[in-house]
């Protein structure tokens, strides 16, 4: 396994991240993951990440409404981990207590109560970077980040992160908190992958120049880079969410994903291998958070950090792309 600093932090992260999303309370009832893993198919996954090295783990409030920090604060246990070995992620902002008031986002109001649920699924007295799952429109930028402020300061948190958002509002949360002496934030988590670049455009180049890191979701475009065009799995037959997220640009995503197929094919290695190897060979990503439903999706990520693509392979995997739409998960 390779570890690389946490943004600017000084923090040791392994360069995958295991996504712990898939781990939770399967069934539409229980959230938008229906296909979730249960701790007891989750062990096998888990157990296969932290022999690989893995130290990084991935999860949020709102998958499968808590469920996915519960399994995975008991996987943590289960195998005796060092928690000062160990980086926990989770995030808050998307609805826990849909159309209840104060459900969802991240006024104080919310934050300061959704960190103290998220410790007591985690069965831990603190994460190592709380992140904000989205920006909330409907509060104050001053309010979100002295709210996250005071999560570190209470030591409830280590660091703090944000997710998908334009370059300039990042920014802008960056400098409401230098301008007040309150934490920054250290990393990005948007979506980046072979289907969906658009974030090279700014956000890409301001997280290298303010050395914030980047730990994309979805990597694997929810499967869509793994296997070849229109394959259909478990997953992909109950997944209500990627539909949402690729589904207005299939025509063009599937150019991207034939001429994967085919590069993949000429070098002997898997569509999943080559995904990761082409995200790694970015300056600026520090750790794509993967997410496994099986061990063997574990070995793929982990071995994919020893192949180095040419340049001419890089270019050939990216001749296809042509500019996306802002989805609305972007």
């Amino acid at each position: 396994m390779q570890y690389v600093k946490l943004g600017h932090s000084g923090t040791d992260v392994s360069r995958i991240c295991l996504g712990c999303m898939s781990f939770g309370k399967p069934g539409s009832e229980n959230g938008v993951f229906p296909w979730a893993k249960d701790f007891e198919d989750a062990k096998p996954i888990f157990k296969k990440a932290i022999d690989l090295g893995i130290n990084y783990f991935d999860t949020a409030n709102v998958y499968q409404l808590g469920t996915s920090e519960e399994i995975t604060g008991r996987l943590i246990k289960e195998y005796g981990l060092n928690r000062d070995e160990i980086v926990v992620a989770t995030k808050v902002n998307f609805a826990m207590r849909e159309g209840k008031p104060n459900g969802s986002g991240s006024s104080r109001k919310a934050i300061l109560s959704e960190i103290d649920h998220s410790l007591k699924r985690l069965g831990m007295d603190y994460v190592d970077l709380y992140q904000i799952h989205r920006l909330d429109p409907n509060t104050p930028m001053e309010e979100i980040m002295e709210a996250l402020h005071d999560v570190v300061k209470s030591g409830k948190a280590r660091y703090i992160g944000a997710s998908s958002m334009f370059a300039w509002q990042f920014e802008r949360l960056n400098n409401i908190a230098e301008k007040h002496g309150w934490t920054k934030f250290i990393t990005m988590q948007n979506q980046y992958n072979l289907i969906y670049r658009e974030e090279e455009r700014e956000m890409m180049p301001l997280c290298m120049d303010r050395k914030i890191g980047v730990v994309p979701w979805s990597p694997l475009a929810g499967g869509r880079t793994t296997r070849p065009w229109g394959t259909q799995t478990d997953r992909s037959k109950i997944d209500a969410v990627s539909p949402m997220v690729w589904g207005a640009t299939e025509a063009q995503d599937k150019k991207v994903v034939d001429n994967l197929e085919k590069i993949a094919k000429a070098l002997g290695y898997t569509m999943a291998q080559v995904s990761l190897a082409w995200m790694l060979s970015k300056p600026y990503i520090t750790a794509p958070i993967v997410g496994c439903t099986d061990p063997k999706h574990v070995e793929e990520a982990v071995a994919a950090l020893d192949i180095k693509l040419s340049e001419e392979t890089i270019k050939a995997l990216e001749a296809p792309y042509v500019p996306h739409i802002k989805t609305g998960a972007f």
